[in-house]
């Protein structure tokens, strides 16, 4: 239904951003490779590419940096028993290309190592994508911010709104952060993903 949305980027963080287009705001779901790309755009005008998602009790729009990344996450959401959620989750941990690459090469365990997705779905995923998904596409590079007390809230903040229990987050954080002060907030939610998944 809706193709992208053209907008000044008015509020970001690692989980959700809102775009001001016509007078009106637009709150976008959105996956920490998008966080990436758009966090030194505030205040200014954005293209974000958008999926539209319609339940019964709830209507969603999903964000992305990029054609590539929401060419993906359609792919993903059209396997059973992988939904937006699970689908965003997936695109947190690893970029476009990252899922694109653990498809073709039948990296199970990459799958596997993302919260809610069990070995049949990441099997699932990998024999129902592999002949549908092609190489290629946009890449992401994340870039090294120095850690502070503001990105252990920010990150602390993203991940309860994943779904994450508050104190196994602190926990994990507690751990990450004095293992490696200098984590960027990308880097700190990427790993903390992968303890909280175990």
């Amino acid at each position: 239904m809706y193709e992208y949305i053209n907008g000044r980027l008015d509020e970001i963080t690692p989980t959700e951003a809102i775009v001001e287009a016509g007078g009106i705001g637009y709150k976008l779901l959105i996956s920490l490779s998008t966080y990436s790309a758009l966090k030194g755009c505030k205040d200014q005008v954005v293209k974000v590419f958008l999926h539209h998602q319609v339940r019964e009790d709830d209507e969603s729009l999903f964000g992305f940096a990029s054609r590539d990344e929401r060419y993906v996450f359609t792919h993903l959401i059209s396997v059973s028993g992988v939904g937006p959620g699970s689908a965003r989750m997936i695109l947190s941990s690893m970029d476009s290309n990252e899922a694109r690459t653990a498809i073709l090469s039948n990296d199970v365990n990459r799958f596997k190592a993302v919260k809610g997705i069990g070995l049949k779905t990441a099997q699932r995923l990998i024999i129902e994508l592999k002949d549908k998904i092609g190489k290629g596409g946009a890449e992401f590079s994340f870039e090294e911010a120095p850690a502070s007390s503001a990105v252990r809230d920010e990150a602390l903040s993203a991940l309860c709104l994943l779904r994450f229990a508050k104190a196994a987050v602190e926990k994990a954080l507690s751990s990450l952060l004095k293992e490696d002060p200098s984590l960027s907030l990308e880097d700190t939610i990427k790993k903390a993903l992968k303890v909280l998944s175990k």
